[in-house]
């Protein structure tokens, strides 16, 4: 009988898109820098416009275990169109959407990392299982709870007044003992008095008693007026008697004013580290919607505020929990730019994600005004932010390879020989690193191991002084478009592969937007019956991959598509 596991299915959940690993291009006029310099100012943070599915596989190489905080505010499939966002997607297209780039999202987390997604009542449910499901249950951390709203809804039965952030950890041990506490502010510091004007500070009395029953924490206690103190039925003492007499000594027992009260431990307030976080998060710590609309109509003005914003507060208190300064925090589903926006003042490394057109009519002027100090709403008086530091604006490069006018598959025109280097770095698991020294190096996977790419076609002796310069202590892999030898196997350090046709059954070519939006699907109508429906499904299907192991050595002649006469 085969294992089964709790899982959640839904249409399609078993189809796949074969992503093709992109280059990310710069477009300097859009990167942005401060005109000065401090110490911890950070220049090297990451915008990019394009898809935000190829866009965040265009990461995973780079990124892989680097990532502090991943937080996303996906689309809540709620049925309501957004002037930015397609927010209406189908159930199952809105699950896949999210799978597909969570285990991606998944796999940049560094150990202690964590993610951190905002949903709302009717999708919760069903992202606790897939994240359950891709992460695994013990990778749950905590479902925080967002007071949204300071005001009544009358228009719902019952009123919609918060939302989620649901936490997952990669270890959550690690995270546990990572993450930060956090600092008391004025209402939290009203608690603490000194009624007995102890010269260590204000201080707060707490609870000196543990559930249960432990036999060497039943000791008695002697109050100020003599009276004999037990714990309470069901509890025990909270150390063992000898640190009880440490701490008596010490003066750290309070009473109450009269001296008969039970006994309880005191804490004083130069000694709290800060508060645990806890699940519970009122608009009056963290914000609400009409602050978040408020700080976007100032920055954009009213005509182009951005509809479903969160308030910058919000995302602060996810950093100050997750992060510390330098650590990297991904978005890739920005918006208006909240979280970069907050990273940025926080000093925190980030990288963010946008398709929209609101990528340059929101994110790129907001950062602007962060960047140059000219934002002084948000968190910025909160965090004393002056401004400094910079972004590179990146967009996706485009599919690596086109069609020509006989319908076959060959590099794009788009590319040049130091793009197509990159790409291949991508496709076959190699650091793009170019060498100065040896124009055969582009990139590398290990001290010893390296990648050649090239348009050429290689002859036998061309091949003979590669290898003789790549010595017997190292490897090399070469993609070429052909090569004109029949005895490869005589070179032992060199793989030599043909492009494209080494990479042309690896990936979907040509495939730009993965939104998955519902009306782009073909459409079919109800008089359809059940075999024209499963031939469009077989139809719409990926081709599945091939089964490889390692980098087969081509002996293989036969010409490739890019087989013309040329001279080396």
């Amino acid at each position: 009988m085969s294992k089964t596991k709790l899982e959640l299915t839904w249409i399609g959940k078993e189809h796949r898109p074969r992503l093709e690993p992109r280059i990310l291009i710069e477009d300097e006029h859009l990167s942005y820098h401060a005109v000065f310099r401090r110490e911890a100012d950070i220049f090297d943070n990451i915008l990019i416009n394009g898809d935000n599915l190829l866009a965040i596989k265009a990461l995973e190489s780079s990124f892989r275990g680097s990532v502090k905080c991943i937080y996303i505010d996906p689309p809540y499939n709620t049925g309501s169109a957004f002037g930015f966002y397609e927010d209406g997607i189908e159930h199952s297209v809105w699950l896949s959407l999210l799978r597909d780039r969570i285990e991606i999202l998944a796999s940049l987390l560094t150990d202690d990392g964590s993610i951190w997604v905002s949903i709302d009542d009717r999708e919760m449910p069903y992202l606790r299982i897939l994240l359950d499901e891709i992460m695994g249950r013990k990778s749950f951390v905590a479902q925080n709870v967002w007071q949204k709203r300071y005001s009544r809804d009358n228009t719902s039965a019952i009123g919609d007044v918060h939302e989620y952030i649901v936490v997952y950890a990669k270890d959550p041990e690690q995270f546990k003992l990572s993450r930060n506490r956090l600092k008391l502010d004025a209402k939290n510091e009203k608690s603490y008095t000194n009624p007995n004007n102890d010269p260590r500070g204000p201080w707060q009395s707490i609870s000196f008693t543990g559930e249960g029953f432990r036999a060497n924490m039943m000791y008695p206690i002697e109050g100020p007026d003599g009276s004999i103190h037990y714990p309470p039925e069901g509890r025990h003492w909270a150390t063992v008697e000898p640190e009880y007499r440490r701490l008596r000594q010490e003066g750290r027992f309070w009473f109450g004013k009269d001296g008969k009260g039970v006994p309880r431990t005191i804490r004083f307030l130069s000694e709290v580290e800060g508060l645990i976080p806890w699940t519970w998060w009122p608009h009056d710590d963290v914000g609400h919607t009409d602050e978040a609309k408020k700080e976007s109509g100032v920055l954009f003005g009213r005509d182009k505020a951005f509809p479903t914003p969160k308030p910058e507060r919000l995302i602060r208190r996810v950093l100050e929990i997750a992060t510390n300064p330098g650590d990297i925090v991904l978005d890739s589903f920005a918006g208006s730019g909240t979280t970069g926006a907050v990273a940025q003042k926080m000093r925190r490394k980030w990288i963010m994600v946008e398709l929209g057109d609101h990528c340059e009519s929101h994110i790129v002027p907001r950062l602007k005004k962060v960047i140059d100090g000219d934002d002084q709403g948000g968190i910025t008086k909160a965090v004393d932010w002056k401004g400094g530091g910079g972004y590179r604006y990146f967009r996706l490069a485009p599919s690596l390879l086109e069609k020509d006018q006989f319908g076959q598959w060959v590099i794009s025109k788009a590319y040049n020989p130091a793009m197509l280097a990159e790409a291949m770095c991508k496709h076959f698991g190699f650091a793009y690193a170019p060498s100065t020294e040896h124009y055969w190096r582009h990139g590398h996977s290990s001290e010893t191991d390296f990648i050649y790419v090239t348009t050429n076609s290689l002859t036998h002796d061309q091949l003979r002084a590669i290898s003789s310069e790549v010595g017997e202590a190292r490897s090399l892999l070469i993609c070429c478009k052909a090569f004109q030898s029949a005895r490869v196997d005589g070179f032992t350090n060199l793989t030599i592969r043909k492009i494209p046709g080494a990479i042309l059954d690896r990936c979907e070519w040509g495939k730009d937007d993965y939104s998955l939006k519902i009306e782009a699907l073909p459409f079919v109508g109800d008089g359809v019956g059940e075999e024209e429906a499963a031939e469009f499904e077989a139809a719409e299907a990926p081709v599945p991959e091939p089964k490889r192991r390692g980098r087969p050595r081509i002996t293989d002649n036969s010409p490739s598509l890019f087989d013309v006469e040329d001279e080396a």
